[in-house]
């Protein structure tokens, strides 16, 4: 891409792409407020006259906090975009509200039920719209920035699969030549051609992704890097160490930067919360799916002999066990089975050492046991562990108590909380996931936890169960 061209899609980018964005949002915003007026009309029975200054103060205040939020220029997955949304709407409704009780803007308060439904109907709203933008934009070539990646490892295979989408990646600079990526994208040359590469390939930023490199060479590569790039980006060697709580301190005389981190499930005030939401929406999905469970209750006892619930012993919070609810999807002579099997195919055998389960063909599994399992549903009676309490919606595995060796030092992080139905490793790979890689999940799960987390991990949990990755 030459210079025009590289200008050209940069004024787009910064300068166009966030007024299309602020005007979009303050439509949706705008639609918002006359859909919650017209509801409030009509589940009321007669017209609500709501003060003139509103008609202009309330989308500046809602628009006011989008801007504070940072929604307009930084790129984002969408999951991040819909949690930065969901708190920029909840601090515009409590903004709306003060101004309001403030300012005495009408004779009477804003409507509560115009206020709750405006702020369902704005947030839901924006988070279509930015979803249609995106898919549009990104059709156009308009959505994503142009990026050069210095270093083509494992870091970067992760930046791309995490970011790919936001970012049109004009090519790697790495020494070695056989790197995976450079199967899929262009190799613009090696480390010594990092001045070169970004004088031939102008782009909007650049990211190092070696955090392998001394200290001394990373700084080097900034000095190197700056005079040709409006962003420099780093992603620094932090892998394990909790990130989902870290803010940053400085100090510019120091030249010092300081992380800190801190364990939300270590304040009564988030564990009570993470309570209160599993009771909430776990007794809303147990009324949802109570006809599943019967109609497979029915099932399984037609299928084979034998209690149509299997309720093992499972290790729960600060190492207790407790009885997890299940539906029986193997015979009841299981053990005898897998034995006979394991023995008869050394294959199974190193199979069932590495991911202690059987990936493939189970001859344990009943007929009805095999849909069950693969749409997850044999794990449905668990939503009475979470109601009970023994267990969450979202957590660690509940994994058998003759685990607990294999388990070693990620014990006490794991048992902190209760064990989830769903959790990191279940959307993340599910049965492919080794179970050293499962262990790794939800310790960092629990040392990163906050609640839009659980949301999420559900959100994924739906799309990934309909999916066929279980087993």
């Amino acid at each position: 891409m030459g210079n025009k061209g590289l200008l050209s899609g940069l004024k787009w980018n910064y300068f166009l792409m966030p007024a299309v964005l602020f005007l979009a949002d303050a439509c949706v915003v705008y639609g918002a407020m006359a859909v919650s007026l017209l509801l409030v009309q009509w589940g009321l029975g007669h017209p609500v006259v709501a003060p003139r200054t509103w008609g202009l103060l309330l989308p500046v205040l809602y628009m006011s906090n989008l801007l504070f939020a940072d929604m307009y220029r930084t790129r984002r997955v969408m999951a991040d975009y819909a949690r930065k949304l969901l708190k920029a709407s909840t601090f515009a409704v409590v903004t709306i509200v003060l101004f309001d009780f403030l300012l005495h803007m009408g004779t009477v308060p804003l409507s509560r039920g115009f206020l709750l439904i405006f702020w369902f109907l704005s947030f839901w709203g924006l988070y279509a719209e930015r979803c249609v933008l995106k898919d549009v934009f990104g059709r156009l070539g308009m959505w994503r920035t142009e990026v050069i990646v210095i270093g083509a490892g494992k870091t970067a295979e992760k930046f791309v699969k995490a970011f790919g989408s936001n970012y049109d990646i004009v090519g790697f600079i790495e020494d070695v030549v056989d790197k995976p990526l450079l199967r899929r994208y262009p190799r613009l040359g090696g480390f010594a051609d990092i001045e070169r590469v970004l004088r031939e390939h102008p782009v909007y930023e650049v990211l190092i992704a070696a955090p392998g490199l001394s200290k001394a060479r990373t700084i080097k590569l900034f000095y190197e890097v700056q005079p040709y790039t409006k962003h420099v980006s780093l992603i620094p060697d932090l892998f394990g160490v909790p990130i989902g709580n870290m803010k940053a301190l400085r100090s510019l005389d120091d030249q010092l930067l300081v992380l800190r981190t801190h364990n939300n499930l270590n304040r009564m005030s988030n564990r009570l919360l993470k309570r209160a939401f599993d009771l909430v929406v776990g007794s809303a999905i147990a009324v949802c799916i109570l006809p599943i469970i019967v109609v497979t209750y029915v099932l399984v006892k037609m299928d084979s002999d034998g209690p149509a619930f299997y309720n093992a012993e499972r290790i729960g919070k600060d190492g207790t066990t407790f009885r997890c609810y299940k539906f029986r999807s193997m015979y009841v002579n299981a053990d005898a089975i897998l034995r006979d099997y394991l023995d008869k195919n050394p294959e199974a055998q190193r199979e069932w050492q590495e991911f202690q389960k059987l990936r493939g063909e189970d001859p344990r599994v009943t007929k009805v046991g095999r849909f069950i399992r693969k749409y997850s549903i044999d794990e449905l009676p668990q939503i009475f562990n979470v109601l009970e309490g023994n267990m969450s919606l979202v957590g660690p595995r509940p994994y058998l108590p003759r685990e607990r060796e294999d388990i070693g030092e990620y014990m006490p992080v794991i048992c902190m909380t209760t064990p989830g139905m769903t959790g990191l490793w279940q959307v993340s790979g599910r049965s492919n996931v080794k179970f050293s890689g499962r262990l790794k999940m939800d310790s960092w799960y629990v040392r990163n936890w906050n609640l839009w987390t659980d949301i999420v991990i559900l959100f994924k949990t739906v799309r990934v169960v309909l999916g066929r990755d279980a087993y």
